[in-house]
């Protein structure tokens, strides 16, 4: 196992994305902390992972509310004594076009996607600067990269990680810390329509060389590697599981 005796805190860790990654680390060996604003003990993701032999505590918490994540990250200290691993997911969609984009709607998505994200990595990182060690994986967007119709709020939150994640990797990397990007196009509750609507399915499929979504546990092994020592001189970069939309 990859990742016997670390910590991992997983926020967005209830359902897709999140719920295989989290699962993915557990039977890599990791304790979890799963983070989403609806988490129960009775949730399957806890239960599954308490089935792998894992230690879990999930946590109901808002990313985008800065005590709230300071908490968080203060509890999981006394708990576990340490974090290893930050799987920066937690997110939100609400679009609308350009034109029509409600000062509520671009507020909230910005809230989530790009200051939760900044909330947590700020939260780990003082405990993993301690450490000297540590692994920040975020989720980003192709929308971040190639723009995207009707979800500038999204698209603007992601373009804002991107960039968030290359500055915390250089402030970070003389301590020991690797902060990395995620940019995965699976088919989750918040990529249905786009996945299996025709209007806007085909669109994207043909942008898509291998011609398909991602099913979400295909995303958790390539967290695990940058999660883990195999990845242990990459920082800073941006790893497209997208079936090949993204060609940097």
């Amino acid at each position: 196992m990859r990742l016997k005796g670390k910590v991992a805190l997983v926020t967005g860790g209830r359902k897709g994305i999140g719920r295989s990654v989290a699962l993915t680390l557990a039977r890599e060996g990791a304790d979890l902390v799963i983070v989403s604003r609806t988490i129960t003990a009775d949730d399957s993701v806890v239960l599954d992972t308490e089935k792998l032999g894992r230690c879990v505590m999930p946590r109901q918490v808002d990313v985008g509310e800065r005590s709230q994540v300071f908490k968080l990250v203060e509890d999981v200290l006394g708990h576990f004594g340490r974090i290893d691993i930050l799987f920066n997911n937690a997110g939100i969609y609400n679009p609308a076009m350009l034109w029509k984009m409600s000062e509520e709607k671009w507020s909230e998505v910005i809230r989530v996607n790009l200051t939760g994200v900044f909330n947590c990595l700020q939260a780990v990182a003082s405990p993993m600067m301690q450490q000297k060690s540590g692994s920040i994986i975020n989720v980003t967007s192709s929308e971040a990269l190639l723009g995207s119709m009707g979800q500038i709020n999204y698209a603007a939150a992601k373009g804002g990680v991107y960039a968030l994640t290359k500055s915390a990797a250089r402030e970070l990397a003389p301590y020991g810390i690797r902060v990395n990007n995620i940019a995965p196009m699976a088919d989750t509750d918040m990529t249905k329509v786009i996945a299996h609507d025709p209007k806007f399915k085909y669109k994207y499929l043909e942008r898509m060389p291998m011609g398909c979504f991602a099913q979400p546990e295909e995303i958790g092994p390539s967290v695990v590697f940058l999660a883990s020592e195999e990845s242990g001189y990459i920082t800073g970069q941006t790893l497209c599981i997208d079936g090949g939309m993204v060609m940097l």
